[in-house]
């Protein structure tokens, strides 16, 4: 059913609630997982691929460690970093590569917040056919 699953984590602790479900799903239907963190730091945003910083060494340790932890678990998995905006990194990740699925943990902004502050999720949903798993964290 899901091949593939995009699982988009923006190092922070409310990862941990996809990562556990997104972890259990895969090993019940054989999924492979591509792990997919978009750096939006200064560095990123303005040198892309290029950039060198502390934010890059850390988001690329953290992306190893979450693939460790699914591949010990049997699950195949992969890591991808992006560099930017995460809404646009993401819809343009889908577009280029494909997916039959993608998770991701919101923060639980209510309808104020997303008017103020967006909301990477919406933006997602809303600019893909691709079915999206949204997972509030606690």
């Amino acid at each position: 059913m899901y091949q593939t699953i995009l699982v988009t984590l923006d190092s922070t602790p409310t990862d941990r609630v996809i990562i556990e479900h997104i972890l259990d799903l895969a090993q019940r239907l054989g999924s492979r997982v591509v792990l997919l963190h978009v750096a939006d730091g200064w560095a990123a945003r303005h040198f892309g691929a290029n950039a060198v910083s502390p934010e890059i060494t850390e988001d690329t340790s953290y992306l190893q460690a979450v693939k460790a932890e699914f591949e010990a678990a049997g699950v195949a998995a992969e890591v991808e970093l992006a560099y930017g905006d995460p809404a646009r990194e993401i819809v343009s990740w889908v577009e280029r590569e494909g997916c039959d699925l993608i998770a991701m943990s919101t923060h639980g902004h209510r309808f104020l917040g997303e008017l103020i502050f967006g909301s990477t999720a919406v933006h997602v949903q809303h600019s893909l056919s691709v079915p999206v798993l949204l997972i509030r964290a606690k």
